[in-house]
């Protein structure tokens, strides 16, 4: 997996879960807003990050296009260590992918040890959506 590249201006990622064939401008749609929740802008994200069977999803791919930002796929094993630092675990989730969530999990996962979520997951009808950030303590 490639580092990803933090900076004064983009310092968060995007993570992404999504059903198999979910709709991009739906998914793309939920990015945008949990882009204005969080009060950022796209400008922000360093990456997009997903469970790594969604590697050839075109909704994810088309987010990450539509941002300019690399996207990082993790196993569901990565993901699962990230449960306790998880806002919204599911047991749901971890029955259908093997992981307690994939939109906070990846997003955490992509930043490091020093993450926190800046977004908890939000939902559309196909999609989850979160934000982290590097820690403060590394502003």
């Amino acid at each position: 997996m490639d580092e990803v590249q933090f900076n004064t201006v983009r310092r968060l990622v995007l993570g992404l879960g999504c059903e198999h064939g979910a709709p991009a401008q739906e998914v793309l749609a939920l990015a945008e807003m949990a882009l204005r929740e969080a009060g950022v802008g796209g400008e922000a994200l360093a990456a997009i990050a997903s469970i790594d069977s969604r590697k050839n999803e075109p909704a994810v791919l088309a987010v990450a296009a539509h941002f300019s930002a690399p996207v990082l796929f993790f196993a569901a094993a990565r993901l699962e260590e990230e449960t306790p630092r998880l806002k919204n675990p599911s047991a749901i989730v971890f029955a259908r992918v093997g992981c307690h969530g994939v939109a906070e999990s990846a997003a955490l996962a992509a930043v490091g040890p020093d993450a926190e979520l800046l977004l908890g997951k939000i939902k559309s009808a196909h999609a989850t959506a979160a934000i982290a950030r590097i820690g403060l303590q590394k502003a």
